[in-house]
């Protein structure tokens, strides 16, 4: 049993940092050029949540308009037909991938559609960029970006107070940011594309949860932002604003002239901060919840105050005063029913045992009442009951004795939001999910209010390792946080993360190739919790249940591990420094060191050998041919750092492996390595089902390619590659885990740091060989490359006939300040078109920077497409197809007429 859920989910934070600090030190590049395309159809593996959720935010002004944020994860909107999350910002790549940290978000309470993301994962060189505000016009489906001349913490601590980015109810235009490490409050008057600081705001913050640390170590600085929408009229600004401030002994300022001057509230609450500011402005309320840290992970006292607007007067209305020796938490979800402004509820920022608090109030906060109350310890009586039947392994699968339950209430309780169009609705965010409710009233009746998981959609695992074997399950994970999973269902949650033993994280699996019902697994959990416990597993069926043998001491961290290829024997390289790689012969009942291969090598298996076994380390590769026992070096100069391999099945000794200098490939066992020419740099490699008529596996890779990061695949042994996510699917800090399913040609198994699993499955037709001719100079199309092989020459040219012509423009994908297009000429006369030249004019000045499948030339809003070398026929009753990318702003307007050869063309 594990000794508890709190002690389970503490590292909710360090999976996060783990999983991106690891890939920092691969490179990016803008893209140049790129490999031909293969359209894929991307989905995540449903589990259903999985990682923080500091913060929900509901349109004040329009019904079922909810967006959630995550610390590593992106941004969500609410889809209220189909009760799930929409993902935001999956158009976020390698270059930037630190905006999939949301520190906070903000929706316009005048023009709906217009939503903010303010965007940044570290305060620290831990991400590479500055922050960014991020903005959209169509509720997230578009974004423009402005970069910040300063550093945004996502995932740092303090990230669940807020909301630190708000709109000004008033004058939409005007936005405020609060931000952190001391660069004080700033101030947007052009709906959040351009910004300044307020040079006159007087307190920048000064909280700092442990000076001198890496992480810790950061001034928290301004956090949340709220208008009085009562100051100002419609079109002219707010005057009274107020903002929170990380200092315990001023937390609270204030404006009531539009930010002219500012001023510390007086006889505001000292001795903590103040994590949000909630703002009736019907009575004329402002209440607090403070607690004496930062958070989102500790928090020992608090109090909740309201501060009357009118007279000056400050109430404390703790539901247990930070006085009282029964306050052993801070406060900080805090919310009103709009409908009713009276009616306030306030959560414990942590409460580990025996689970949350949630406090409610109908009279102002006068009085209040508990989710549950004591009886007679250790019995409780409750005013709700839990239904996790949609996400089963909430429960983590837990037997706690009383007075603790499974499941939760929920830890890091950041964000509680009643709907502000009914009050009955209410959802809250913790370090696994979003509950909810829609009988909320039900508590003041001396019902109970039933609450749910409502996840749904939004997935955010880190993802540090998957495996697809050849019968069973079509997959299983290896995850941060919440141990791993086998999928039976890729569109069902599964039931339970292993047990038996429980990983907070795993770090590594691996199975039998010729035996594939046997599998093991490392992980992580700290040993002096469970000391009974090993931090390796193995099972006979296939991951249906799990068994541990012994392990070698001192160690607290999974590694990399390893099974022979019948499943006879394992070789387990832990991940603790200088802990020897062991081998053992059946299922881990004894141990023994590994000899000539460093400690904390990742190793690997042979696919056929059972008793060859592989490792690299600082950029060489061991070889053991005794299952194991002893290794030796073989090939040098491969990368240093960064290393993933893996060995083909069904061919022994042919072993491909991925770093941030390339793709390099053996034939020999490892004996000596030959880089591939066609990818620069790679992050991950793995293999799939052959394509029809080839015999080698398909392979895939998260990697460079014409300097392009993507994820491609290649049907020829890396002869050739095509790129199979678009600039709309890149999943910021993606590829640490990767798998090919050898069932299923073309499907791939994509791991991210935050967005979960994605699988992907091809929609187009029969891949081909892309032209002979120059790779084209752009991001690759999303459509299918051409279907015929180029001619050694150009054919005679010819005009189209007037008439004879139609054009499909679409646009494929969007993002701020550019998007993807593709176009489609059908020749529907009766004659073959032989070179062809296609004229379009923009409306709104749109410019292509990148094209392919044609030359372009563009003068002012003109484009000319002309055909390349090898698609310069079109034959009666056939098309070809052209994409490219370009710039936009403000509109992007479909052309409305092309002519070809100088003759007009129907338009869909």
């Amino acid at each position: 049993m594990r000794r508890s859920i709190a002690g389970a989910l503490a590292s909710v934070l360090a999976a996060g940092v783990v999983a991106v600090v690891t890939q920092v030190a691969v490179s990016t590049s803008t893209p140049a050029s790129a490999a031909a395309s293969d359209p894929y159809n991307w989905k995540n593996v449903r589990i259903d949540g999985g990682g923080f959720v500091p913060g929900i935010v509901f349109n004040p002004t329009e019904r079922n308009l909810i967006y959630a944020r995550t610390d590593i994860g992106g941004a969500y909107r609410w889809d209220q037909a189909g009760q799930s999350w929409v993902p935001m910002l999956d158009w976020v790549g390698w270059d930037r991938w630190g905006y999939n940290g949301v520190v906070s978000l903000a929706t316009d309470p005048v023009q709906t559609n217009r939503v903010y993301v303010a965007a940044g994962m570290y305060t620290n060189d831990w991400d590479p960029n500055n922050g960014a505000i991020l903005r959209s016009t169509d509720k997230g489906n578009t974004w423009q970006t402005t970069a910040l001349p300063f550093k945004l913490g996502g995932n740092m601590p303090g990230r669940g107070m807020g909301e630190r980015l708000a709109v000004d109810p008033n004058r939409n235009s005007v936005l405020y940011l609060g931000a952190p490490s001391g660069n004080g409050l700033w101030r947007s008057t052009d709906y959040g594309a351009t910004w300044s600081k307020v040079t006159n705001f007087p307190n920048p913050g000064n909280y700092v949860q442990s000076p001198g640390d890496a992480y810790l170590g950061d001034n928290q600085g301004i956090v949340w932002v709220t208008f009085d929408k009562r100051s100002g009229t419609s079109g002219n600004a707010t005057q009274t604003i107020y903002v929170g401030v990380a200092d315990k002994e001023n937390t609270v300022y204030r404006t009531t002239n539009g930010g002219t001057s500012w001023e510390r509230v007086a006889g505001q609450p000292t001795g903590y901060i103040a994590h949000k500011g909630v703002l009736d402005t019907t009575g004329g309320f402002l209440y607090i919840a403070t607690s004496d840290t930062g958070g989102p992970y500790d928090g020992a006292k608090g109090d909740v105050w309201k501060y009357n607007t009118a007279t000056g007067a400050w109430t404390q209305i703790s539901p247990i005063p930070s006085s009282s020796a029964d306050d052993y938490f801070g406060y900080s979800g805090l919310t009103i029913d709009r409908t009713n402004p009276n009616t306030i509820m306030v959560a414990t920022q942590i409460s580990w045992w025996p689970d949350a608090i949630f406090f409610r109030s109908t009279d102002g906060g006068a009085t209040w009442t508990r989710i549950w109350d004591w009886t007679s310890y250790p019995n409780r009586s409750k005013r709700y009951t839990m239904d996790i039947t949609s996400v089963p392994w909430l429960s983590l699968g837990a037997n706690p004795q009383p007075p603790e339950e499974t499941p939760k209430l929920g830890w890091m309780n950041e964000s509680v939001e009643i709907d502000p169009f009914d009050g009955n609705r209410f959802m809250y965010g913790t370090g696994a999910t979003i509950y909810g409710a829609t009988n909320l009233k039900n508590w003041d009746t001396g019902g109970t209010v039933t609450i749910r998981p409502m996840v749904r959609g939004l997935e955010e695992t880190a993802v540090l390792d998957l495996i697809s074997p050849p019968s069973g399950a079509p997959l299983v994970s290896g995850l941060g946080d919440i141990g791993g999973f086998r999928h039976m269902n890729l569109d069902a949650v599964p039931p339970m993360m292993f047990q038996q033993p429980y990983f907070t994280s795993t770090t590594s699996l691996d199975y039998a190739e010729t035996n594939p019902s046997i599998m093991v697994r490392s992980g992580n959990f700290t040993d002096s919790d469970r000391p009974n416990d090993s931090h390796v597993a193995f099972s006979t069926d296939g991951g249906a249940n799990w068994f541990q043998g012994t392990e070698p001491g001192g160690i607290n961290s999974g590694g990399t591990v390893a099974a022979a290829a019948n499943g006879s024997r394992f070789v387990w390289a832990p991940g603790d420094s200088g802990i020897q790689v062991h081998y053992s012969v059946g299922y881990g009942n004894s141990w023994s060191a590994s000899s000539g291969i460093p400690a904390n090598a990742v190793v690997e298996s042979d696919r056929v050998n059972p008793n060859k076994f592989y490792g690299v380390s600082n950029g060489t590769f061991y070889v053991s041919t005794n299952g194991g026992q002893s290794f030796t070096a073989a090939a040098t100069g491969l990368p240093a750092s960064g290393v993933k391999f893996k060995a083909v099945p069904g061919r022994e000794g042919d072993i491909w492996l991925a770093g941030s200098t390339g793709l390099f490939r053996s034939t020999n066992s490892g004996t000596s390595f030959a880089k591939i020419s066609n990818v620069t740099e790679a992050v991950n490699v793995a293999f799939g089902k052959a394509a029809p008529g080839q015999s080698y596996q398909a392979l895939f890779l998260v990697g460079t390619v014409d300097g392009v990061k993507g994820v491609y695949r290649s049907d020829d042994t890396a002869g050739t590659w095509l790129r199979i996510n678009d600039n709309a699917h890149q999943y910021g800090n993606m590829g640490e885990a990767l798998a090919g399913d050898p069932r299923i040609y073309g499907r791939v198994y994509l791991g991210t740091n935050g967005r979960g699993i994605l699988y992907a499955d091809r929609t187009g037709g029969t891949p081909t060989t892309p032209p002979t001719s120059a790779p084209p100079t752009s991001t690759p199309p999303t459509s299918a490359p051409p279907t015929s092989v180029p001619p050694t020459s150009a054919p005679p040219t010819s005009s189209a006939p007037v008439g004879s012509c139609a054009v499909t423009y679409a646009i494929t994908g969007q993002w701020g300040g550019g998007f993807q297009g593709d176009v489609k000429i059908t020749n529907t006369g009766s004659q073959a078109v032989n070179g062809w030249s296609l004229v379009w004019s923009f409306a709104n000045g749109q410019q292509i920077s990148q094209i392919w499948g044609a030359t372009r030339t563009q003068t002012g809003a003109t484009v000319t497409a002309r055909n390349e070398a090898w698609n310069v026929t079109i034959a009666p009753n056939a098309a070809v197809t052209f994409g490219f990318i370009a710039s936009w702003t403000g509109t992007n307007a479909r052309p409305t007429a092309f002519t070809l050869n100088g003759s007009a063309c129907s338009v869909s």
